[in-house]
């Protein structure tokens, strides 16, 4: 609870918020949900690590991709994925590729050793990390409402973390009192 009020918090003070914007946010953490919960899943049903699922995933990842960057890009043309691409142009997408690849496997090894929901808790955390660092590094504007949000959310996340480790304390001293 904590932690949903915090985001809400900083979502709703921030200076670009929109009833859009807002949809759209909603419709993204659904999906990303669904997509964590589903990779917790088939890391255990299969029984693989971070790096073997990401190996797995990847082609078939590309392939959905390959098929609809025709409706949003243009193909052949100065642009185009066919077109002629300058040095630079090459440089970011393959940069963009490899971070694209170090994120997924970030997303593959936190939810494999821990769960969906930590994962979740990890997001939290960079997001407010984020506002704080634009707020002290690029003097971004930050609002009374959104720190209290940022501090609601932080508070949230360290009382989510003190439950779990009081949660695998307990299950480690029941293993050690078994004869």
């Amino acid at each position: 609870l904590p932690i949903t009020l915090g985001v809400f918090l900083n979502s709703y003070y921030d200076v670009k918020f929109s009833f859009v914007g807002m949809v759209f946010a909603a419709l993204g953490v659904l999906v990303t949900s669904l997509y964590q919960v589903w990779v917790g899943a088939k890391q255990h049903e299969l029984q693989v690590n971070s790096m073997q699922l990401l190996y797995y995933q990847a082609p078939m990842s590309s392939a959905m991709l390959f098929c609809i960057i025709p409706f949003f890009e243009p193909v052949f043309g100065e642009g185009g994925i066919f077109g002629p691409w300058t040095l630079s142009a090459v440089i970011m997408v393959l940069l963009s590729g490899i971070i694209a690849f170090m994120v997924n496997l970030s997303i593959y090894w936190i939810i494999g050793n821990t769960s969906p929901v930590t994962y979740n808790m990890f997001g939290h955390f960079k997001f407010c990390i984020t506002l704080l660092g634009g707020c002290l590094l690029f003097k971004d504007p930050l609002s009374v409402n959104q720190g209290l949000g940022i501090l609601c959310t932080l508070l949230g996340i360290l009382a989510y973390t003190h439950f779990k480790l009081s949660e695998q304390e307990g299950s480690k001293s029941k293993l050690v009192q078994r004869p």
